[in-house]
Order: C-alpha cells, then sequence, then structure tokens
C-alpha cells in the first residue's frame, strides 16, 4: 500500500522514531517562514479546513500501525501547519482511543491556539511542540511572514491558555537566527513571554538544512549556550546536529518512491537517508543519481554535507 498522509517513520533530533502524519496540502501554512526546510509557503491562510476525507488518513494508520510497528512517537508535521486541519482532533483521538500504547505528538508553528476549537482539538495529545520565535512585530514578521491577521500578543496569549487547559507536555521551539533575534531586547522579550507560558521544556533550535532565504545563517553551539544562559529558564536546551539512533529497520516497498517522499518534504544529506532507511550509502547512492538524471533534484552544499531536495518544479527531459 502507497501512503499518502503518512511518511517515515523517520529519525528526529526531538522525538526518536517517530510516524509522520501530514494533513495539509504541500506547503499550505499559516506562515511563510525564511528559514522553513520546505521551501516557500504557496498557500498562506488562517482558514482551517478538511483538506482530505478524514477516512484516508484512518485507512492508512489502520493498515501501517496493523504491524505494531516500534515507534517513540506519531507526529504530526509534514509540509504545512497541522492545526489548519479540521480533522486533526479526530485523528487524534482516534489514536488515544484504539492504540493507547503509542505516544502522539504535534508540531506546530502555535499560530492558531488563540482558537478554542484549535486547542480543545490539541487536547488528548501527548506533547505539542509549538514555536515562539519574537515578541516583536517587526522582527516576528521578518522572520515568520505570517498570514494577514496574526500578530505575536495573540499567539503568545494562545500559548499561554493552551498551557492552562492542557495536562500534556509542551516543548517549546526557540528558533534562532543570528542578528534577528540575538539582541538583548528580543531575549528579554522572549524570557516574559516563555515565563507566561510556562512550557516543560525550552528547545533552542537553529538552521540545520537549507532554508528558504539563502541570507539565513545557523547559530553557532558558542552562541547557542550563550542564549540559554542569557534566557536563564529552567528546561532549556539546545537542539544539536542530527544524531540517529542506531538500528533503523528497512523500509519495504518502493525505495525510489520511499526517498522522494522523504525528500519531498525535507532536505537530506547522504548520511540521514542511510539512518532512516537502514540502506547502504552505495545502494541508495544510485537511487539519487538516477533521480539526477531525470533532473528532479536539487543540490545544495552546507556545513553538514550535500543536501537533497525535490525541485518545486521538475525539469522537463522531454526535449
Amino acid at each position: 500500500m502507497e501512503y499518502t498522509h503518512l511518511f517515515g517513520p523517520v529519525c528526529s533530533r526531538r522525538l526518536g522514531r517517530s510516524l509522520g502524519i501530514d494533513l495539509v496540502p504541500f506547503k499550505t501554512c499559516t506562515f511563510d517562514c525564511i528559514y522553513c526546510e520546505c521551501g516557500a509557503t504557496t498557500h498562506k491562510t488562517i482558514q482551517r479546513e478538511e483538506f482530505f476525507p478524514v477516512s484516508e488518513p484512518e485507512v492508512e494508520l489502520i493498515r501501517f500501525l496493523s504491524g505494531e510497528p516500534d515507534l517513540d512517537f506519531i507526529t504530526f508535521s509534514g509540509s504545512g501547519e497541522p492545526t489548519l486541519s479540521l480533522s486533526i482532533g479526530e485523528i487524534i483521538r482516534l489514536l488515544k482511543r484504539d492504540y493507547p500504547a503509542y505516544r502522539v505528538a504535534v508540531l506546530t508553528n502555535g499560530s492558531l491556539l488563540h482558537m478554542p476549537d484549535v486547542r480543545a482539538d490539541l487536547l488528548p495529545a501527548d506533547v505539542v511542540l509549538p514555536t515562539l520565535s519574537s515578541t516583536f512585530p517587526k522582527t516576528f514578521n521578518r522572520i515568520h511572514r505570517p498570514a494577514g491577521g496574526l500578530i505575536p500578543a495573540q499567539i503568545i496569549e494562545g500559548l499561554s491558555r493552551f498551557r492552562q487547559e492542557f495536562d500534556g507536555e509542551i516543548w517549546l521551539e526557540v528558533f534562532i537566527i543570528p542578528g534577528l533575534n540575538t539582541t538583548p531586547d528580543e531575549l528579554d522579550g522572549l524570557r516574559d513571554a516563555i515565563g507566561r507560558i510556562r512550557p516543560d521544556r525550552i528547545q533552542l533550535n537553529t538552521l540545520d538544512r537549507p532554508g528558504t532565504e539563502e541570507w539565513v545563517r545557523p547559530a553557532d553551539t558558542d552562541e547557542l549556550g550563550r542564549i540559554a544562559k542569557v534566557l536563564g529558564l529552567p528546561g532549556t536546551e539546545s537542539i544539536e546536529s542530527v544524531r540517529y539512533a542506531p538500528g533503523a529497520s528497512i523500509p519495504t516497498g518502493d525505495m525510489g518512491a520511499y526517498i522522494l517522499a522523504m525528500l519531498k518534504r525535507r532536505p537530506c544529506t547522504l548520511e540521514d537517508i542511510t539512518a532512516v532507511t537502514g540502506l547502504r550509502r552505495t545502494e541508495i547512492s544510485k537511487y539519487l543519481r538516477q533521480f539526477e538524471e531525470m533532473r528532479i533534484l536539487d543540490t545544495k552544499k552546507e556545513d553538514r554535507g550535500v543536501f537533497y531536495r525535490v525541485r518545486d518544479q521538475p525539469v522537463d527531459t522531454s526535449e
């Protein structure tokens, strides 16, 4: 069975071995972040919809989980903002009712948590991982390029209200972009907002894969350490470079399609693909060479290696 809404399992820096669920069309989001590894947003909106019949992801989940796979989390994420989907609450409830052995996580930019129905949909989850990168509208707009009507004060209030209602864990991501949200005023604002939100963890993140804008650069380890000290809040940790756990099982089925689906959602190095699939480097290299010959991949050299990503518009090879 080919999966449309499920991807992975992938080995996540924050969530270990994670099965992804994608409930929105590619690059449908409330933000158009300058650092997004999936590329520019093509449909920017704050309107929640049922983008697909809820039966589609449910059938895929039932089929996949029937094999009782070894997972650390089932994670709502993908190539857009998962809380835009009106189906998310129903599917979380299905998982917690019928598959209680699995922990459920939601990766969200937090932009819609001011809405009571969104907060209610996420209440059954085990872990929610929202993002807050600035409390100042000018910086916030430059980093996230949000859909109209979204402002940081509203998002902070939504996160604060969610903390009051939610019994699970909140792992708050603070995405660090040197020169934008690293000034004393920015960090003071973040510290005050985080104090209101009271997350269980504060995770300092920075660019690890190629982002949307070429000029965005990652913070180094020393800078992340300095920011953690300035924030001075318990539960603060830096998300370091990817360290995949050993022993990933080899997926079955069409490996070419599996690798392409992975690269469509996020750029990966050869080492990333090796760790996730368990295949030998030489075998993966054959697929990558084939895709390059078909001119459906872009490559970019970064500090961590050469990243492969599916082109937004595949080149016409019929000429």
